[in-house]
């Protein structure tokens, strides 16, 4: 018996916008901003003794820190996706990383979105639903342009695609 071929897939070539880093720090610390309000209301109202509120407060602010300066910079170094004649990959993540590839012949509408956020700093988010019971294949983060011309360029690609996207 011969051994099985390998077939090696090079990783997802492009990155999100460089201002994903923004839109993910941002949204990190809207994120600690009620924990931050409750613990205001507990200092205010002195709902536990003062060194277990300095101490909870103190652990807050590294993880928090943590998350906003740290975690975004991590996704971005993570986050790439690429669209060809014949798929659409992606690989994101920042603590489990997932990596989807979703044949253009399975897709069957593509969608722009765009957040307060995200229209504040010129971004959008491309979802590719397909015929798949993983569900669609989101690209985050991209500028305006390039997620318009990505549109535009999925929808030719599958357009031409003789699948049926099922």
């Amino acid at each position: 018996m011969s051994e099985p071929s390998v077939v090696t897939m090079a990783e997802p070539a492009w990155q999100p916008s460089p201002r994903a880093k923004q839109l993910w720090a941002i949204n990190a610390a809207l994120m600690w901003l009620p924990l931050f309000l409750v613990q205001a209301l507990a200092l205010i109202f002195r709902w536990w003794p003062t060194w277990v509120q300095v101490t909870v407060l103190a652990l807050t602010v590294v993880a928090a820190a943590v998350h906003v300066t740290v975690v975004p910079f991590w996704r971005y170094h993570v986050h790439r996706w690429e669209i060809s004649d014949t798929a659409v990959y992606t690989r994101t993540g920042w603590f489990t990383q997932e990596r989807r590839i979703a044949p253009i012949s399975r897709v069957q509408t593509v969608d722009t979105e765009r957040g307060p956020i995200d229209r504040l700093l010129g971004l959008a988010t491309v979802t590719v639903t397909t015929a798949s019971s993983a569900g669609a294949v989101t690209i985050s983060a991209l500028d305006q342009d390039t997620a318009d011309r990505t549109v535009a360029r999925l929808t030719e690609i599958a357009g031409t695609n003789a699948g049926d996207a099922t």
